[in-house]
């Protein structure tokens, strides 16, 4: 691995901390993680200057760049106040598979706006009875001449409820084995017969939803590559969805140590616990593992190469130590650790925003398990899980009721 910025690498991570610097509002633009508005006047102060998506050809409004330069960006933005994530599922997952995918005449009306800002996607993908198998899809899409008659019910659908258009992953063909019979299609979701049902989240949020679909028409000049190959466009959409997601931030080893030197144990601060040192001593050594293997990553990437399914390992690690982190501070910080008041309680509910917010990080974007298969089967060589279902007609499977 290298660590150290290459002469060029050097150059465009000073070019792009000097446009922070000058560009970034004020933090009291920003008053809230929520501002949605602050946030597409971000995207488009980017999108103008060719920072909204560097890696996109310059025709399509992106920045003509390398995945290195687009990693060093994000790591020089991540130092400033600004709210983006309202386009991190569209820009990373669902408008990269309508460029791959659609016709010049759908991307020259979509790919503009949602980087920009001014259009906002999101991924209908999760089901009820699908759990981590996304092959599982029931939600059916009928033909009717020369549209597709669409009945079903998505769930964990994020962002939906502040989006304006999503593709989705249908059921084209129940007679064929559950990953030959898909197919996907891009909708805009005010269409007649959608209807989102925001889910309230144990955090006070309501970033989740329920999605159902009753008669939704849908043309098929909306269909995003061929009728019951939707599980290879959904690849696309998986591949880029693991990237998006396998980053850390939050409440880390640093935030804890911060929290552990202030915090009275009865007999001094809590840093001077033997057994917490202990606990903080594991943290640090996973983090440093973290940061190893996402320099390996980003070293393939200033390589021009393309990173391996090694990179999976990064979610799983960064989920599960940013729960164990927030459950350690919450019950360091005793009856105090029940306040999940900013104002009020200590590093302005840091923790107690990780016990909530961690667990669907453990499932987004892959299901620890799933992950784990995906490392024991491609990184590590081991036998693939026996699949009894593989070759099955989808209809002839057993369900519940």
């Amino acid at each position: 691995m290298d660590f150290n910025d290459t002469p060029e690498e050097a150059e465009y991570r000073a070019t792009a901390r000097a446009w922070l610097d000058a560009n970034v509002p004020e933090h009291k633009a920003m008053p809230h993680a929520d501002d949605l508005a602050a946030a597409r006047a971000w995207q488009a102060r980017k999108a103008a200057a060719g920072y909204a998506q560097i890696t996109w050809p310059k025709e399509w409004g992106g920045g003509g760049g390398t995945p290195i330069q687009s990693v060093i960006f994000g790591q020089e933005e991540a130092r400033h106040p600004v709210q983006y994530g309202y386009f991190t599922i569209g820009l990373g997952m669902c408008v990269p598979t309508v460029m791959a995918f659609a016709d010049d005449a759908t991307k020259q009306r979509f790919v503009g706006p949602a980087l920009r800002g001014e259009e906002i996607w999101s991924q209908l993908f999760s089901e009820p009875a699908g759990g981590s198998d996304v092959a599982a899809i029931r939600t059916r899409a009928v033909r009717d001449g020369d549209d597709w008659i669409v009945n079903g019910q998505k769930v964990w659908t994020s962002g939906a409820h502040y989006s304006d258009f999503g593709i989705v992953l249908v059921r084209t063909n129940p007679d064929v084995p559950k990953h030959k019979g898909l197919t996907m299609f891009w909708l805009d979701l005010r269409s007649a017969g959608v209807e989102i049902r925001p889910i309230h989240q144990m955090s006070g949020g309501s970033n989740f939803n329920e999605v159902y679909f009753t008669d939704v028409r849908i043309p098929d000049a909306q269909r995003l590559g061929k009728v019951d190959d939707g599980w290879r466009v959904a690849l696309v959409t998986l591949m880029n969805e693991r990237l998006a997601v396998g980053g850390g931030g939050g409440a880390g080893p640093r935030e804890i140590l911060k929290l552990a030197r202030e915090l009275d144990a009865g007999e001094g601060t809590l840093l001077q616990d033997k057994a917490f040192r202990q606990k903080l001593a594991d943290w640090y050594v996973q983090a440093e593992g973290l940061r190893n293997t996402r320099m390996r990553t980003i070293t393939a990437l200033s390589r021009g190469q393309t990173p391996g399914p090694e990179s999976s390992i990064g979610k799983i690690i960064a989920a599960n130590q940013l729960q164990d982190i927030g459950n350690s501070a919450v019950e360091a910080e005793d009856q105090f650790g029940i306040i999940n008041d900013a104002a009020v309680s200590p590093m302005r509910a840091l923790f107690q925003s990780a016990v909530m917010n961690a667990p669907g990080l453990r499932i987004a974007g892959g299901t620890d398990e799933i992950l784990k298969n995906i490392i024991a089967e491609r990184v590590l060589g081991l036998p693939g899980e026996i699949r009894t279902d593989k070759e099955a007609a989808f209809r002839d499977l057993p369900a519940g009721r």
